[in-house]
């Protein structure tokens, strides 16, 4: 890994890879109080969930740009609407992990739009070797774009909002259609720059970072299923994990001397954003938060970071914020900002925009 090489790495690398498929990074289960590495591949979220009797669910494909197909979900309010909500998924992780949440979105009054990114999930085409090309970028640029623009298209006189888990909070500055958001909530975003990380961060390094692209280059994607982690990873996905550098110009440099801007549209977003992390979340700490959200220049942006006692539990991690549980709790959280812009928590910090983002497109 060069220069990039934390200095606390362990001093015996094959050693601690082996150790690494029986320690845990800590993640609160999202069904149960327990600690396990990621979502069990057996969990109860794992699979589609009916919705309440006033709320219909509609299965649906999108079409992205490039001509991949998408699964979606279409969540609908018994009432009239009042606004339409995306949910941006973490990586390798299905749609249909977070439908409990997007009912709940849907009992309070909103359309909801849940769907999985190309590769993963019910929009995975086949072997991925076959994908191997698939990037986070792609998931941003064509398919959170193809989820924004279905809102927009299908709801044209509504309010549009975005909640994401993780990755997801980074793919809304990738997506032209990012610009017409009004409110975006994420939780434990950032795009896993390694030095960001929390307790545990030398084998977190081994595991994402040695582990990850040695299997990816070995097999032409990442087996994620096999090690009970995660969904399978295509392995360009994979790779742009494990090799992400500390800012996104450095990541997509080859993009932009190739005469594109990837990064163009983070300055087009000019709603709010209500950034939550957790402080036993490895992954989505401050700083890497802090980091992720200095790129959204032209928003003004609040961070909240919560330590699990806020929600009466022990652990919370990086994937429990969407178990149900929270309903009565975190998730409400969630509904002021999405239905009023109100924080019910005091925050971190409150980012405001800054004039050159403001005038860049103004």
């Amino acid at each position: 890994m060069g220069r990039d090489t934390p200095k606390n790495a362990p001093g015996n690398p094959a050693a601690a890879l082996a150790s690494l498929m029986q320690r845990p990074d800590h993640f609160a289960n999202p069904d149960t109080s327990e600690t396990y590495e990621m979502i069990p591949m057996n969990a109860p979220a794992d699979r589609f969930v009916p919705p309440a009797e006033a709320v219909t669910a509609t299965a649906l494909a999108l079409a992205a740009s490039d001509g991949y197909p998408l699964a979606a979900h279409h969540w609908q309010p018994a009432g009239t609407p009042l606004g339409v909500v995306v949910i941006n998924p973490a990586t390798a992780v299905k749609a249909v992990y977070y439908h409990r949440y997007a009912r709940f979105l849907a009992e309070h009054g909103f359309v909801v739009l849940t769907y999985d990114y190309r590769g993963i999930g019910a929009s995975r085409q086949g072997n991925l070797r076959q994908w191997r090309h698939i990037r986070k970028l792609d998931w941003g640029r064509y398919d959170c774009e193809a989820a924004l623009a279905w809102a927009r298209q299908a709801y044209p006189d509504l309010p549009l909002h975005l909640v994401a888990h993780s990755i997801g909070g980074l793919l809304l500055g990738l997506a032209p259609s990012g610009a017409a958001v009004q409110r975006a909530f994420t939780v434990g975003s950032q795009y896993a720059y390694w030095p960001d990380y929390g307790p545990g961060k030398p084998l977190m390094w081994l595991r994402w970072h040695v582990l990850m692209p040695a299997l990816t280059a070995l097999l032409g994607y990442f087996p994620a299923r096999r090690l009970g982690w995660h969904e399978d990873l295509p392995a360009g996905a994979a790779y742009e994990w494990a090799f992400r550098p500390a800012s996104l110009e450095k990541s997509y440099r080859r993009h932009v001397q190739a005469g594109e801007a990837p990064l163009a549209h983070f300055d087009s977003f000019r709603g709010e954003m209500l950034a939550v992390s957790l402080t036993d979340d490895p992954f989505g700490t401050p700083a890497a938060v802090r980091r992720l959200l200095g790129y959204y220049r032209g928003a003004r942006r609040h961070h909240l970071h919560l330590a699990p006692d806020a929600a009466g539990v022990a652990a919370i991690g990086h994937f429990a914020w969407f178990h149900e549980r929270f309903r009565p709790t975190l998730w409400q959280d969630s509904l002021a900002w999405l239905q009023e812009g109100r924080l019910r928590r005091t925050p971190r910090e409150t980012l405001e925009p800054e004039n050159s983002a403001r005038g860049t497109n103004g």
